[in-house]
C-alpha cells in the first residue's frame, strides 16, 4: 500500500501527516518506508536527517541513476535508511532535486519512481510519499507511483480553492497515467475547535462531495515541539490529544482498506 500526501497549497501539514502516520504504521508492526520528494526535506528533518550533509543514498541520487548514462548503478534496496524507530525507514530528500528535475523531465523519467517502489514492494508493507506543494515532476511521479491519495486541508478559503484545483489535476493524471489511484480522503489539519469558520468551510467541502476523514487534527503547539525534537508525536507525547487523533485517523483509513480488500 502506497499513500501519497499532497496539496498544491503549502503550509497545510503534509510532512507532519506523512511522518506521523508512517510512525504509527511502523509501531503497529508494518515495515514502513517514507519517501521524501520535497526539496525542502521537512519529512527528512523530522526523522533526524540533515539533507545538507553529504549523503549518497537520497531520492535524488536514486533518480539520478535513471537520468545519467554514466552514473554508477547502486541497487535500489540499498537506498532506504533506518531511522531511530523500529520498522521505520526513509529515502531522504536532497537539495540536488532542484537541478535534477529538468534532466528527469527531459528524459521523460516520470515512471521511474513507480518502478523503484515496485522493486521495493517485497521489502515494505507500507509506503508514505511526501511531496512538494506544487504539481511538479516529482509530485506527478509520486501520484503515478501511489495507490491512495490523502489531501491535507487547513480550513481556509485559499485551501478550498487549492483542493478543487488538485481534484481537477488529479482527474487528468489518473486518466493518463494511473487509473488505480484513489482519493482516500481529505485530512482536516490544524483544526480550531473554538472557531465557527472552519466548520463552515468543512460543510461547504462536504456539499461538493469530497470524503472528509475524521477525526480532525487539532491545532497544537505540541506539533511544533515534536518537529523541533525530531520525534513523531507517538513517541514524543503518546497520550496527547493530537497523538490520539492521529492514531484514530490511521485506524480509520486502514480499516477502510481492509473492508475494500475483502469486497
Amino acid at each position: 500500500m502506497r499513500r501519497i500526501i499532497f496539496n498544491q497549497k503549502g503550509g497545510v501539514g503534509k510532512s507532519s501527516i506523512t511522518v506521523n502516520l508512517a510512525a504509527i504504521s511502523a509501531a503497529k508492526g508494518y515495515k514502513t518506508l517514507v519517501v521524501d520528494l520535497d526539496v525542502q526535506g521537512n519529512s527528512s528533518a523530522y526523522l533526524g536527517i540533515d539533507i545538507n550533509q553529504p549523503n549518497d543514498k537520497t531520492i535524488a541520487e536514486l533518480l539520478n541513476q535513471t537520468a545519467s548514462w554514466f552514473a554508477m548503478s547502486t541497487p535500489v534496496r540499498d537506498y532506504p535508511q533506518a531511522t531511530a524507530y523500529d520498522n521505520l525507514f526513509i529515502i531522504p530528500s536532497s537539495p540536488k532535486l532542484d537541478k535534477l528535475e529538468v534532466e528527469l523531465e527531459r528524459r521523460y523519467k516520470i515512471y521511474k519512481l513507480r518502478e523503484v517502489l515496485d522493486t521495493l514492494a517485497a521489502d515494505f508493507d507500507r509506503v508514505y510519499i511526501d511531496t512538494p506543494p506544487n504539481l511538479n515532476f516529482y509530485t506527478k511521479a509520486g501520484l503515478i507511483a501511489a495507490h491512495k491519495l490523502l489531501i491535507p486541508f487547513d480550513c481556509d478559503s485559499f485551501s478550498q480553492q487549492a483542493l478543487i484545483k488538485v481534484m481537477d489535476n488529479l482527474a487528468e493524471l489518473r486518466d493518463d497515467h494511473n487509473r488505480d489511484l484513489a482519493l482516500e480522503g481529505i485530512v482536516v489539519n490544524m483544526f480550531n475547535t473554538q472557531a465557527k469558520f472552519p466548520r463552515q468551510i468543512i460543510e461547504e467541502i462536504k456539499t461538493l462531495g469530497f470524503p472528509i476523514l475524521e477525526p480532525y487534527l487539532a491545532q497544537s503547539i505540541k506539533m511544533k515541539e515534536s518537529h523541533y525534537q525530531q520525534c513523531p508525536m507517538l513517541y514524543f507525547d503518546p497520550k496527547h490529544k493530537l497523538t490520539q487523533q492521529f492514531i484514530a485517523l490511521y485506524d480509520g483509513i486502514e480499516a477502510a482498506v481492509t473492508v475494500e480488500n475483502k469486497a
